[in-house]
């Protein structure tokens, strides 16, 4: 009676919810466009280099900067609801947005005001909130509060999770191109990017505070510890309708039936055994530690496995840009790889954009280094497109079912 009750009080409709995404241009296609992308990764690489160690706190498992982050949704905090934009993510754990007390680093930011909110509750201020996303990526700093966090835009269906912590930010900070400074760089001015809100486990959280969706579970708010991806094939436009993510079951309208279930070698991100990766004639077939990364616009592997899929394909990697250039008119075969004895084919269509360089189209794969720590292949939002991922929090496995085209 309690529990019903309770969500009588928040407004909850279901116990599952879809909710719609935005597909945005993410920070890297538009400094490639405005022809500033290499100037950005030789100021990257020069405070790799001076800075080879950082005291902020990192998360585990995170295999990406955030420069090729392309799926954001709405969410409100607080009552009435403040409305804020976030990076979705299921490679990290932590939400937060910009505090009322982040001026020089939050221009252009919406804002979260504490004293304007009456469900509000100050008493985790006095614990420190430090996150870094990847060795050299943005960084955010502040303390943590508590309050009504509803996963949607206003008007909608939301998902409304009561007492939810979350990190607000008084310093957001980027490398600087002109001082190479960890110091207030915002890759391009365009970023409409509030915050981050992490879908992965709670044993990667910073201050290990709840993530939302575990918080929604542990409450009894869904009717499954489910959370479906579907990323909508809408080619590489700006603002417009991305997809859609259900909590709390499977997406029976956008996908189809369930292939298979697979279980995660690392309840942290979502992470999992592959098989076999390959295309055309070249398949390596030594198996490795894979995840699912929503954050991630590319197929990531081993330069050995990327060099070979160039290889195959006609492809050349361009060390300024740090991409694999291929012809625009080419008609690669998909690439094929085995997960759980299953076979899964991401077509050439979904890896191949053109941002009008005189070098070809990006093909969106890249090679990564996992240092022999977290997962070797990164299977970004190409893989998403192709085949929704069903991430199961209670059963601790991930499932994979086609997107309907």
């Amino acid at each position: 009676m309690k529990l019903f009750l309770l969500l009588a009080l928040v407004g909850l409709a279901s116990a599952v919810h879809q909710i719609g995404i935005t597909k945005i241009e993410s920070a890297m296609m538009k400094m490639m466009k405005a022809k500033t992308w290499t100037t950005y990764l030789k100021h990257k690489e020069a405070r790799r280099l001076q800075n080879k160690a950082s005291n902020l706190a990192t998360v585990s498992g995170n295999v990406n900067d955030y420069e090729d982050a392309e799926y954001v949704t709405n969410i409100t905090i607080g009552t009435p609801g403040q409305n804020f934009y976030v990076l979705l993510d299921t490679s990290s754990s932590n939400l937060w947005v910009p505090d009322m007390s982040c001026v020089r680093d939050c221009r252009g930011k919406n804002h979260f005001y504490s004293n304007q909110s009456s469900t509000y509750q100050g008493n985790l201020s006095s614990q420190i909130f430090n996150i870094q996303y990847g060795q050299y990526g943005p960084a955010a700093k502040g303390f943590l509060g508590m309050d009504t966090v509803r996963i949607g835009p206003d008007g909608t269906q939301q998902l409304v999770i009561p007492n939810t912590p979350f990190g607000q930010a008084r310093a957001i900070n980027y490398v600087s191109m002109k001082t190479n400074r960890f110091i207030n760089f915002k890759p391009v001015e365009s970023d409409v990017i509030d915050g981050y809100l992490g879908l992965a486990f709670q044993s990667i959280a910073v201050d290990n505070i709840v993530p939302p969706v575990i918080n929604a579970i542990n409450q009894g708010i869904l009717d499954n510890p489910y959370l479906t991806v579907y990323l909508a094939k809408k080619g590489h436009e700006d603002g417009v309708p991305g997809g859609v993510f259900t909590y709390g079951g499977l997406d029976v309208q956008n996908c189809g039936p369930l292939i298979a279930w697979q279980p995660l070698s690392s309840a942290t991100v979502f992470q999992f055994r592959l098989d076999s990766i390959g295309i055309g004639s070249y398949r390596n077939s030594k198996g490795w530690n894979a995840v699912s990364d929503t954050a991630n616009a590319f197929i990531g592997a081993p330069v050995s496995i990327t060099d070979n899929i160039a290889n195959v394909i006609g492809a050349e990697y361009d060390y300024d840009y740090e991409l694999y250039f291929i012809d625009c008119k080419a008609s690669p075969p998909p690439i094929n790889i085995i997960i759980g004895g299953k076979s899964y084919s991401i077509n050439s269509k979904e890896l191949i954009i053109d941002a009008g360089y005189d070098n070809g189209c990006s093909f969106l794969i890249e090679p990564i280094d996992a240092g022999g720590f977290g997962p070797a292949i990164v299977l970004g939002d190409p893989f998403i497109r192709q085949y929704c991922n069903t991430y199961d929090y209670g059963g601790k496995r991930i499932g994979f079912s086609a997107a309907n085209v």
